[in-house]
């Protein structure tokens, strides 16, 4: 069939729509030829955003907020650091958790005035403690064990008080420790000599030493080069910076006292305790503190005790005692050590030995005030009790409980006894290899960051979160000693750091730590900010890092990027000169570093208005 359409009515339309075509381009070109003549408004609009591009003081309250009436303006993303003023001169020796007048509010019952009692969280110092003007980096090891500057520990009492007893002596512009003591005036070195008689210190059987009421300790000080590691205490008390000077001088030492708590330390921690005129009532409250000794010692341990009461027929008149009363005291002693399965080994002169039994097979008396062994490491602000902490069972009578440890220094990598027992969850002998081959790695990383760690430089080290101990074994060194700290939200693995032949202290980093400002070389926190992410505000544990690091020491903290990041912007505040860097496994991997060294300077005299020099 034929089309209806008609062809010829097609193309007349085809002329129209040709027409309209050439129309509308001769409108849009005159169009853009107006406009580029400078007449249309499209060129204003151009010139002006060209001239903000280049001219930033044309608007400038230039907001990128929403302009909407009902949404808050919100600050930047990232304000600037806070910036840490200096606290005032006087607290330049600042205790938070020791200070006098606090501890005056409270009894003096049991020496409880004496422990810890720390501030209220709105009673928190926010600033930096300054160094005492003039302050001066100390004396490498060894030479700092008999030399301190005065200007670091500008206080004069015990060269007085123990003027006869050869404590510490003044000379110039620094003091001189002579190694005496107020038991050894024949000096430290023959002191020990005469334990060494009946102890086995010279071949590593003996690593671990408690030094209770230590003074400056110089017993601590002079085990060092036998290579015995002494955890040293004493309160801070009118006898004015035993602790300060002990650490002044790179000697292991905190501020503490046997009180009414517990010591923070595991249960058998220690090869070897030692009272030299501590003033310790060890008879008093049922031997509570005898007890507390015993749950610290551990199996097959020494104690030593030389003082009152021990011969008491010679000083009794010196003590002002009557010979009843000190004889009736030592008697009791003597009781309280058998009914621990203390052995006495020794007495002669001035000292007496006990050795504590490796089991309780070997000590058949029995005892109705037992503690309870699972709650023998539960310690951090414990009631102290009278009470036997019991010993591990045994299967034959020559077995040590516990375990028995290798000699120092094989015993530093050997499976501790209580991994080798399955008695710390988690860790097996192969993790426990696996984590000492791990931190070989990181401090050797970190030696190359930082080529003063394991010099004389860094005396006094501390780990704020040990774990297993393996950053104090890789730093291992007789220029250096570790604090291993655990914290007491953390597993429970200080036992494992003593085991190994290091010594540590639990703490609660929430709260100041139990020693003087200055006294720490270097501080290593390993995934502590995260431990704590939650739990407490972290700029408070940044200040106390800076409260007890010395001028010019170093940090090294390894956490997560996204934890190290908030710790950075606070340090930016506070002195520290810090930078972040890579794990040494490239930067893909999240854990990153973060390094800083802690600027020098001190406080200065109110007619300088810089606080600083």
């Amino acid at each position: 069939m034929g089309s209806k359409t008609n062809p010829s009515g097609h193309r007349g339309r085809r002329p129209l729509s040709i027409f309209v075509v050439l129309a509308l381009c001769c409108f849009f070109y005159l169009l853009g030829a107006w406009q580029r003549s400078g007449s249309g408004k499209g060129d204003y609009l151009a010139l002006n955003v060209n001239k903000m591009m280049t001219d930033c003081t044309v608007l400038p309250n230039l907001s990128f907020e929403s302009h909407h009436n009902d949404v808050e303006i919100v600050e930047p993303s990232e304000p600037k650091a806070k910036v840490f003023k200096p606290c005032d001169v006087k607290y330049r020796d600042y205790t938070p958790c020791q200070e006098q007048d606090r501890a005056m509010t409270f009894p003096r019952e049991n020496m409880i005035y004496r422990e810890r009692h720390c501030p209220a969280e709105n009673e928190k110092l926010h600033c930096l403690i300054p160094a005492p003007e003039g302050y001066t980096t100390p004396f490498p090891w060894p030479k700092s064990r008999d030399y301190a500057y005065y200007a670091n520990v500008p206080y004069k009492s015990l060269t007085v008080e123990k003027a006869v007893q050869n404590w510490v002596q003044f000379q110039g512009n620094v003091f001189k420790f002579p190694g005496g003591g107020t038991m050894f005036p024949q000096g430290a070195d023959a002191y020990i000599d005469e334990l060494a008689s009946v102890i086995p210190i010279a071949d590593g059987s003996v690593r671990t030493a408690l030094d209770t009421g230590c003074g400056v300790a110089s017993w601590g000080a002079y085990l060092l080069k036998r290579n015995v590691l002494a955890m040293s205490f004493a309160p801070k008390d009118n006898h004015e910076a035993q602790v300060q000077f002990a650490l002044e001088r790179g000697v292991p030492a905190v501020i503490g006292v046997l009180g009414s708590i517990r010591l923070p330390y595991p249960s058998r921690a220690f090869d070897m305790a030692q009272c030299s005129r501590c003033l310790i009532p060890w008879t008093s409250n049922e031997g509570m503190y005898l007890m507390e000794v015993d749950r610290v010692l551990r199996p097959g341990g020494y104690w030593i005790l030389s003082g009152p009461p021990i011969n008491w027929k010679t000083y009794y008149q010196t003590w002002k005692r009557t010979k009843e009363d000190l004889k009736a005291e030592q008697t009791k002693i003597e009781e309280l050590a058998e009914s621990l399965c203390w052995e006495k080994k020794y007495e002669k002169g001035d000292i007496a030995i006990w050795r504590k039994k490796v089991n309780a097979e070997s000590c058949k008396r029995k005892s109705s005030n037992i503690c309870d062994l699972a709650n023998a490491d539960d310690v951090w602000y414990q009631k102290m009790e009278a009470c036997k902490t019991p010993l591990p069972e045994v299967t034959n009578k020559n077995e040590v409980a516990g375990g028995e440890l290798k000699k120092f220094p094989a015993r530093l990598f050997a499976v501790p006894p209580r991994i080798a027992q399955g008695n710390v969850p988690g860790v097996t002998a192969k993790s426990y290899q696996e984590d000492n081959k791990l931190w070989k790695k990181h401090v050797n990383a970190y030696k190359r960051m930082n080529q003063l760690i394991g010099t004389t430089r860094y005396r006094n080290v501390m780990d704020m979160n040990a774990g297993l101990g393996g950053f104090a074994a890789a730093l291992d060194s007789q220029k250096s000693w570790v604090m291993n700290v655990v914290p007491t939200i953390a597993d429970n693995t200080l036992g494992v750091v003593y085991e190994r032949g290091l010594i540590g202290i639990y703490h609660d980093w929430c709260e100041g730590f139990s020693t003087y400002p200055r006294t720490y070389d270097l501080i290593h926190a390993n995934g502590l900010f995260s431990l704590y992410r939650g739990k407490c505000n972290l700029e408070d544990i940044l200040l106390e890092m800076d409260r007890i690091l010395r001028p010019e020491g170093a940090i090294i903290i390894r956490d997560e990027v996204d934890v190290l990041n908030k710790v950075k912007k606070i340090v930016g505040g506070m002195r520290w000169n810090a930078k972040m860097v890579d794990h040494e496994d490239g930067p893909l991997v999240p854990e990153k570093i973060l390094v800083a060294v802690k600027e020098y300077w001190v406080a200065t005299t109110k007619k300088n208005s810089s606080n600083e020099e």
